[in-house]
């Protein structure tokens, strides 16, 4: 079993990755001092996999376990869901010596934290990553939200998890396109702060797509060891360290709310947010030609989307005002200088964003 540490003093806690481990999670979770009243929620498609496994486990070291369930998709990343689930908890009597088990991807980790973190002013929660953008981005930080008609994650709070609980097994039953989405997060870590990684993506992104035991492993470990350090050092992203994770999200964002959630998995609107941005680097010449074209030559032997389809650029220029990332009036991009390393900007001329929305919109 892989362990490595978030590093937070008194929030730190660890991430545990393993194949296989999801049916010994009681007796792993024994030693946390939770509380015997645990909620798992999940949503249906994941539950019908995999709750039984994780309730049974628990059951079996003496915790007291309901099951809440939300419909599968982002738009159910609410404050009207998360009303329900304070319902649910209080009919089943959670006070504030229960927990929240997130059993899901990135939607029911961000719904389920931030129920966690309001509820009872905060109670613990684990994650429980079963698709591979939340075992190697979304599970891990502490950045629990809602969205808001007007953008995503608009709605929320830093609360880290007690524990972040990943069996690589699951990813076997994660449908095709959820898998290759994801990929774009994994491809962001190479380009933000490991050239060595993304070389190795080049070679074996293929074995990725397969599952490949071996590279499956190896690359959830990079990914989370990376993203571990850049929370550990910065949680709250207040020195501009951890918001390099954000590298092509301000346009994917803005693609995401754009299309209301329907058009786009996440992983995909990053793709295209990540072309953006490499274009943008060139334009602005911060960013050699190769280095453009590697990112997007990878992202395409991914099976990533790269270009936008049916939203115009004036909408999204529009949309980037109302980024979370906005500081002062100034929209803030991730930009990379070479590959492995990014440096954040906010004079990005807004006629080179206008004319890259336009170049990438097929």
């Amino acid at each position: 079993m892989e362990e490595i540490k978030v590093d937070l003093g008194e929030r730190s806690y660890k991430i545990l990755v393993d194949s296989g481990n999801l049916k010994d999670i009681g007796k792993t979770l024994k030693d946390y001092h939770l509380g015997k009243k645990a909620t798992i929620i999940t949503n249906p498609i994941v539950g019908d996999l995999y709750q039984d496994v994780v309730k049974d486990s628990l059951r079996k070291e003496g915790f007291e376990v309901a099951i809440a369930r939300v419909p599968d998709g982002e738009e159910y990343k609410s404050l009207e869901w998360a009303a329900k689930l304070y319902d649910e908890l209080l009919e089943h009597k959670r006070d504030r010596y229960s927990f929240i088990l997130a059993l899901g991807g990135g939607v029911i980790g961000d719904l389920a934290g931030f129920v966690a973190s309001t509820y009872m002013r905060g109670i613990p929660f684990i994650q429980v990553p079963t698709s591979l953008l939340a075992q190697v981005d979304a599970s891990i930080g502490g950045k629990v939200a809602v969205n808001h008609p007007l953008g995503k994650n608009l709605i929320g709070s830093f609360y880290q998890p007690r524990l972040v609980y990943t069996d690589l097994a699951v990813l076997k039953t994660l449908a095709h396109r959820e898998l290759i989405a994801a990929l774009a997060e994994v491809i962001k870590y190479g380009i933000i702060k490991n050239r060595e990684f993304f070389d190795y993506l080049e070679t074996n992104i293929d074995r990725v797509k397969t599952l490949n035991p071996n590279v499956l492993k190896k690359m959830v470990a990079v990914c989370t060891r990376i993203k571990s350090e850049l929370v550990s050092l910065d949680e709250r992203e207040e020195k501009g360290i951890r918001s390099i994770i954000n590298y092509g999200h301000t346009i994917g964002h803005a693609l995401e709310v754009l299309s209301e959630y329907k058009v786009y998995r996440h992983g995909e609107a990053v793709s295209i947010g990540m072309v953006a941005a490499a274009r943008i680097a060139r334009r602005m010449g911060i960013l050699n030609e190769e280095g453009e074209r590697r990112q997007i030559e990878l992202l395409e032997k991914a099976g990533l989307p790269t270009g936008i389809k049916g939203i115009v650029p004036s909408k999204i220029i529009k949309a980037l005002a109302r980024d979370k990332k906005v500081k002062e009036g100034k929209i803030r991009f991730i930009l990379a200088t070479e590959i492995g390393k990014v440096e954040t900007r906010d004079d990005v001329p807004p006629e080179i964003i206008k004319e890259v929305l336009q170049e990438i919109t097929v």
